[in-house]
């Protein structure tokens, strides 16, 4: 952050995700594949999905009175919100502007960010700068996916992988020493070919053909994903870090994207990380692409790993090609310090 900036961190946190669970079993009766080689290539026992009348929105919506309640603020509060999302209701509106109606925050600005699984970092840097410069009070991020609407359930490559749900993180100004230390983002998009769903837009719009040929769903090319995933989430994290004037042994926590319990692994080892360092919950929620970040970060605080003071980063990677990362030095939120306040 600039020398000055105000500090800027995370003062609200919520999550949610769909009722319904859709675990390896039952993917062993749609496609040809099983419990074990599911889990022992991904990590994933089981994933959310949303219901028949759920979207992207819905999700969002869920998450972002959640955050709102958990730092104790009203929707008319808000002066942004940005919504990180793949799957959005409709190419427009935004979702952004659904879920600002949605939760009675009127007349309050938004927009929807792409960047992929690397979303909600992208929309934590660039919500960040809002507050930083003095220009806004409360900018609520979201990162919200449905991408099993986008997935094909006859390809086993893929459909094993992805699962729905949402996170909203709500920024504001905190005390000095405390919030944002270092942003880090990038993309190369000769990669834009690795991971695409190649129809729904305005290079092949939607057709007959289209259709037919399974166009509008997730196509990945897993082995180069895999391999650009270790490098980014180990790269990111390291350059994030070392801005910070911090290296791997200084961190509490690495929240990373939840695409493979395999690359973050491999990440892990290369940054020198002990595991028990890493947030983890692709087990129990898939892939929820620009979601994820935000519903392990709320999982963890939940368990109690998130210690006030300290030193955590957050790093994704995805679609685009793009990465991003980022270091905080966490902050009670409002909720957590009233509850530990005597009565």
């Amino acid at each position: 952050m600039r020398d000055n900036a105000r500090p800027v961190g995370i003062v609200g946190l919520g999550s949610y995700l769909p009722e319904r669970v859709l675990t390896n079993l039952d993917l062993e009766r749609m496609v040809d594949t099983s419990d074990e080689w599911i889990r022992t290539r991904s990590g994933i026992r089981e994933r959310r999905i949303v219901a028949d009348d759920q979207a992207t929105s819905d999700l969002a919506v869920e998450a972002a009175r959640r955050a709102l309640a958990d730092a104790l603020l009203e929707p008319t509060d808000l002066d942004l919100i940005i919504v990180a999302t793949l799957s959005p209701d409709m190419p427009f509106p935004a979702t952004a502007n659904i879920v600002q109606h949605a939760i009675g925050a009127t007349g309050v600005a938004g927009f929807d960010l792409s960047a992929g699984c690397s979303g909600f970092v992208y929309g934590l840097t660039v919500g960040a700068q809002f507050v930083a410069t003095g220009l806004y009070r409360h900018v609520m991020v979201i990162g919200a996916d449905a991408l099993t609407r986008l997935t094909d359930f006859t390809d086993r490559t893929t459909c094993v992988l992805f699962g729905d749900g949402a996170g909203a993180a709500i920024l504001g100004e905190v005390p000095e020493g405390r919030g944002f230390l270092s942003f880090t983002m990038g993309g190369d998009g000769s990669g834009a070919s690795l991971l695409r769903m190649p129809a729904g837009g305005s290079r092949r719009p939607a057709s007959a053909e289209t259709v037919a040929n399974r166009e509008h769903y997730i196509k990945m090319n897993g082995n180069e994903v895999f391999k650009f995933g270790v490098r980014a989430l180990a790269d990111g994290t390291l350059e994030a870090l070392q801005k910070a004037g911090y290296g791997p042994q200084d961190l509490d926590l690495l929240v990373p994207h939840q695409a493979n319990i395999r690359i973050m692994d491999a990440a892990a080892r290369r940054l020198e990380i002990p595991w028990e360092r890493v947030v983890s919950d692709v087990d129990r929620c898939g892939n929820t692409s620009a979601a994820s970040v935000p519903l392990a970060l709320d999982r963890a605080r939940r368990e109690g790993r998130l210690k006030d003071g300290a030193l955590l980063a957050f790093v994704g990677f995805g679609a685009g090609l793009t990465w991003a990362a980022c270091t905080l030095r966490w902050t009670d939120t409002p909720a957590m310090r009233q509850q530990a306040t005597p009565a």
